[in-house]
This record gives C-alpha cells, sequence and structure tokens, in this order.
C-alpha cells in the first residue's frame, strides 16, 4: 500500500477525473454529477425477460411476471435475464469508451451495477461466462469486453467465471443495422461450447455475460450452447439494454 503522503502527491499531480467528460471528481472510476444524472440506471420495474424497462402503456397482468413487449412475442432460450442500464446517454458513452476506446477502468463501476443487477436470480454453483468474439475480432480490439466484465462481475459476486467457456467458430459482420430476423439467422451455429470447457457446464446453471443486448441473438445463441453442453439453467445480463425510444 502507498504511503499517505505519496497518495496525496499522486492525487495532486494526478487528480481523479470523471470516467467520461474528464472533470475532476473526488475518487478513481468516478463520474461527475452532471454524468452521473445522466446515466439511465433500470429500477425493478423491468422485464423479467430480458432486462428492458416496462414502459407506460405496456400491459402486464396482475400476478404474472414482467415481461416486455419483445419477450411477449420472441421466444427466450434463457430463464431470466437482467441489465444494468438504457443504452444511452452517459451509459452509451462508457460502453463506447471500453469497446473502442481500451478504457478498461470503465469495467469497475459497471461491474459493480451489472452484479447488483443479478443478486436476485443468482443460483447456488452458478459458472459466469462471456459471450465469445471471434479470434480475429479479439486480436483487433485486443480484448474482449465482455470477459472484462465478466471477470469483475465474478469476483463481486465470489462465484467462478470461465472466460473461454464457448467459443465463437464463424466470423459474422457486424450486426448493426440488421434487423432481428436476420441477426438470428446470422448467428445460426456461430457460437459452441469450448471442447475441452464443456465439462465445467454439465448439470450446473450458467449466467452469460455481455455488454449491450439488442434484439437477444448472440445471448440467444450462446444460451444454445450451453443447454447443449448440459447446463441445468441459464441466465443472461448486459450493461445496458436497447430500447426503443431511447
Amino acid at each position: 500500500m502507498a504511503h499517505p503522503a505519496l497518495q496525496t502527491t499522486l492525487a495532486l499531480v494526478y487528480p481523479p477525473r470523471c470516467l467520461t467528460c474528464g472533470d475532476r471528481v473526488d475518487s478513481d472510476f468516478g463520474l461527475c454529477g452532471t454524468c452521473w444524472r445522466d446515466v439511465a440506471f433500470i429500477g425493478s420495474n423491468a422485464c423479467d425477460g430480458c432486462g428492458a424497462p416496462i414502459l407506460d402503456g405496456e400491459d402486464i397482468a396482475q400476478g404474472e411476471a414482467l415481461r416486455c413487449d419483445d419477450c411477449l412475442t420472441i421466444a427466450r432460450p434463457w430463464r431470466k435475464g437482467r441489465a444494468a442500464l438504457i443504452y444511452k446517454g452517459t451509459g452509451r458513452k462508457m460502453i463506447l469508451a471500453l469497446k473502442h476506446g481500451d478504457r478498461q477502468e470503465v469495467v469497475h463501476p459497471t461491474s459493480l451495477w451489472m452484479a447488483n443487477a443479478v443478486r436476485d436470480i443468482l443460483e447456488p454453483r452458478t459458472l459466469i461466462a462471456p459471450v465469445p468474439l471471434h479470434w480475429t475480432r479479439l486480436l483487433k480490439r485486443r480484448f474482449n469486453q465482455s470477459a472484462a466484465l465478466a471477470n469483475a462481475m465474478a469476483q463481486r459476486l465470489d462465484v467462478p467465471c470461465c472466460p473461454d467457456l464457448l467459443q465463437r467458430f464463424k466470423r459474422t459482420r457486424s450486426l448493426d443495422g440488421m434487423t432481428r430476423d436476420a441477426r438470428f439467422r446470422h448467428l445460426q451455429d456461430a457460437i459452441a461450447p469450448h471442447p475441452k470447457r464443456r465439462h465445467r457446464m454439465a448439470g450446473r446453471p450458467v449466467l452469460l455475460v455481455d455488454d449491450v443486448m439488442t434484439t437477444g441473438a448472440t445471448l440467444a445463441a450462446s444460451t444454445q450452447a450451453c443447454y447443449d453442453a448440459g447446463a441445468s439453467d441459464v441466465c443472461v445480463v448486459a450493461l445496458a439494454r436497447v430500447v426503443k425510444d431511447a
């Protein structure tokens, strides 16, 4: 541990900065007041299938699990899904900084938000794993942002994590701009269990981690790969959920 005098000197020379705008803040890995207020956290009134906020006007039957319009029409292969944020504002900026700007310090606060989002669905013996990147994309990006989030979440929740539990065998082009159906077709047979890791899923629950959920196609393909390897249960969590009104 650094000497207090050295810590004070470092704080004077390199004061903590807001993760998104760069303004000075009180502690490392923090957000300024303006950026914090712009984080669109998802509260308790959220879809039990994908984590999206339940919007005014959506029909919810009394006593039933909350389901958004998408989850009422799409059969989700996983049991429950959660998300910490809506993909907009400060949350979107943080994800883009992590994904394309190599800003891995973003993982520190966001993994806490994700861990808090899944505490109510975490089962005993759960194994945490990220959705995989194809090796060519991993080589270009240098790290899998979902794996970084999964590792940090696992440490916060004190549960095991297997970063290479799944593999992406088929290189797919970016899903941006594709329709929902096209995304699902494009990812068919693209993801499979790692042959040397599949035994770790047999008879145990898995929690899959992604940075952003749009249609859920990537998480659906990953979920099916887990069930193919004998997972007893699969839940999913994304740092952010894309919603139509955002």
